[in-house]
């Protein structure tokens, strides 16, 4: 067995090892006999000299250390200091503004880093607070609400947030001077800010919100009735920074910079690049971080021209992260969505592209080659969908009946309102006129954009399911897999 197989299936049995734990809850003496029987048995390999056994025992390390590191995230979710005190009454905390605040309509939530914890605290829209600007808080700590639709505690949990507080008394101390890096960090939140306040003067609702939502994934001033009508219409992954988001973003950026001319390597380059400046620029959120690495393996395995290579450097990248944060595998649907989407661009994205080009063959006589990129960017985006799908119904309980028509009128405009949007708003920061001058395509594009949703957001166009089981996510999936692997094969 190659290296990289042999790394493949450790980090399987790593990513195994998290799942059983998060599902079973191994006892710490069945663990500790696991490991004695993982230290005996690799000792009998290497006197036997079998390569079986040794990866075996290797694997069930591998598998042991997986158990043994969500153990340890569950011991420091149960022994936070500061959620020992929720539902105790009132209390007063001094801490600091850990991260942008997440502006809404009527209020704004701010995570803020009190010692060694973080808590989510929800207050009125006004007035602002800053990203490390120190706060006074008087209120109570409560614990996350746990619903029949939604469990909000595991949604905070995979953060490190154990505790919340809604509507404290609040009061600015001062302004930390934090790190370097902590200084690095509030210029891109300024850069942000002034991108997202010359959109505002550009655009008027509802397209500034939307363009908002598919440049930045920003969508806190975006009213619910419109977040309602992209769900029903199949476009809530256009207006967020997912793993499908970038994923999309990653195949439009290479499909341009291949119509244009660049060779695969180069357009490699400038694609990752380009992906990483974007990150930086929409304030560098932890999903579209693990979600851009997903995208940027997935790239790399293209440039190298390795294909077969792609699925192990996934499942690594994967491994890596739930070492860092184990809980991301079953409470983080950003994650999961990163890891499935990339998935589809892997071994459904041919099938797609091919699909769709035997049907130029048939139907068009000439002008296939120009139709390339249109291809390019509508198979990876219905790849992604499809295998990202069953974890959307889950999920969320909607599914869309006219999601590849409002795909297919919406995509070829994507890209467009990308770039011109980003022109809008940097040029806007400068020069008004200059803005003035980009917004106008982009004005149109957006209002297309808004026609088609209001159109196909219609109570014909979905169904909600409600207490989907779990058993139909795995039956879903094993039939995604098993038309992937026939198509795979017959269509190789």
């Amino acid at each position: 067995m190659s290296p990289s197989k042999i790394l493949f299936v450790l980090s399987i049995s790593f990513v195994v090892g998290i799942f059983l734990e998060s599902v079973i809850k191994i006892p710490q003496n069945l663990l500790w006999g696991f490991l004695l029987f993982n230290f005996l048995l690799i000792i009998f390999s290497i006197f036997i000299r079998k390569d079986f056994f040794i990866i075996f025992g290797f694997c069930f390390l591998f598998l042991t250390v997986g158990i043994l590191r969500t153990q340890i995230s569950e011991f420091n979710v149960l022994n936070d200091k500061l959620s020992k005190l929720n539902d105790k009454g009132q209390i007063v905390l001094t801490g600091i503004v850990y991260n942008e605040s997440d502006v809404r309509d009527t209020f704004q939530k701010l995570k803020v880093k009190v010692a060694d914890s973080i808590i989510l605290v929800t207050t009125s829209r006004y007035p602002e607070y800053k990203y490390l600007d120190t706060i006074k808080i008087i209120g109570k700590l409560e614990t996350p609400m746990v619903t029949e639709d939604f469990n909000y505690k595991n949604y905070l949990m995979k953060d490190g947030i154990y505790s919340v507080m809604n509507f404290p008394k609040i009061e600015i101390i001062g302004k930390n001077g934090g790190s370097p890096l902590s200084a690095i960090y509030s210029g891109i939140l300024f850069c942000k800010g002034k991108i997202r306040e010359s959109i505002q003067r550009s655009f008027s609702p509802p397209q500034s919100s939307i363009l908002k939502g598919i440049i930045m994934g920003d969508k806190g001033e975006m009213s619910q009735e419109l977040k309602t009508k992209f769900s029903i219409a199949g476009l809530s992954h256009i207006i967020a920074v997912s793993g499908t988001h970038i994923v999309i973003l990653s195949s439009i950026i290479v499909s341009l910079l291949l119509a244009v001319g660049l060779w695969r390597g180069r357009a490699f380059y400038f694609a990752i690049t380009i992906l990483c400046i974007y990150i930086i620029l929409i304030g560098l959120p932890a999903s579209a971080i693990r979600a851009g690495i997903m995208g940027g393996l997935y790239l790399l395995a293209q440039k190298l021209g390795r294909q077969s290579m792609a699925p192990r450097i996934i499942v690594l990248a994967a491994s890596i992260m739930l070492l860092f944060n184990p809980l991301l595998l079953f409470y983080d649907v950003g994650f999961q969505l990163s890891f499935l989407a990339v998935l589809g661009l892997i071994y459904l994205e041919p099938v797609i592209k091919n699909f769709i080009k035997n049907i130029y063959r048939i139907w068009l006589s000439a002008g296939r080659d120009k139709l390339e990129n249109f291809t390019s960017i509508l198979s990876a985006t219905f790849a992604a969908q499809i295998f990202t799908l069953p974890i959307v119904i889950y999920n969320f309980g909607n599914i869309s009946f006219v999601s590849p028509i409002t795909n297919l009128l919406i995509l070829p405009s994507i890209y467009l309102i990308m770039i011109f949007g980003f022109l809008t708003a940097i040029a806007g920061c400068f020069w008004n006129t200059l803005g003035f001058i980009f917004s106008i395509p982009c004005y149109f594009l957006l209002s297309y954009f808004v026609q088609v949703v209001n159109f196909f957001s219609q109570p014909w166009a979905f169904r909600t399911i409600e207490n989907i089981s779990w058993v139909w996510l795995v039956i879903l999936y094993v039939a995604i897999i098993f038309v992937t692997g026939f198509l795979n094969k017959k269509y190789n």
